[in-house]
């Protein structure tokens, strides 16, 4: 496999959408089989903050060890397409606290695009997963906190120059 340039923005064929993109300023986060597509802020003051968790309702959701996320303000989240095809499934006294998250799925192919918490108005919970420029990840959504580390596997490693924290770096979540 040939290597990456890394510091150039890469949208590799990664799922059935076509139409990535990214600027300076914004990027495309988009489900696997494309009927949902999301634009975000890259940077503040739209851009909140950037995440791994290990809590336990994250392993479950994800249906893996952790999730990576970035936390955008909703007055910076734009749809592209695809806001009817969204599903969503909440759940109130969340591993944390006693707030509602409530999570949207697209219908088609069930991917979990973002979260919303009750005790954050206002703020959307994107996956890093979703975006659909790769070089985002090694970049500006790079975590820069790493929650709920005391659930984190002993085989998963900790996110390279992230702040630790035991429980949530984030009120309200």
């Amino acid at each position: 496999m040939a290597a990456v340039d890394k510091s150039k923005s890469n949208i590799p064929l990664a799922s059935l959408a076509r139409d990535g993109w990214s600027t300076e300023d914004e990027a495309t986060a988009t489900c696997f089989c494309g009927a949902v597509q999301l634009a975000f802020p890259t940077q503040g003051p739209g851009l909140i903050n950037t995440f791994v968790c290990n809590c336990t309702d994250c392993h479950k959701i994800t249906a893996s060890m952790f999730t990576s996320g970035f936390t955008v303000a909703d007055t910076h989240l734009r749809y592209l397409r695809g806001r009817e095809n969204l599903k969503t499934f909440s759940l109130s006294n969340t591993v944390l606290s006693k707030n509602t998250m409530t999570n949207y799925f697209c219908l088609t192919c069930g991917i979990l695009l973002y979260r919303v918490s009750s005790g954050s108005p206002g703020l959307s919970i994107l996956r890093i997963g979703t975006v659909d420029d790769f070089h985002l990840h090694e970049t500006k959504l790079r975590p820069t906190v790493e929650q709920f580390v005391e659930c984190r596997a002993s085989w998963v490693q900790s996110a390279e120059g992230a702040k630790q924290f035991v429980g949530s770096a984030f009120a309200g979540l």
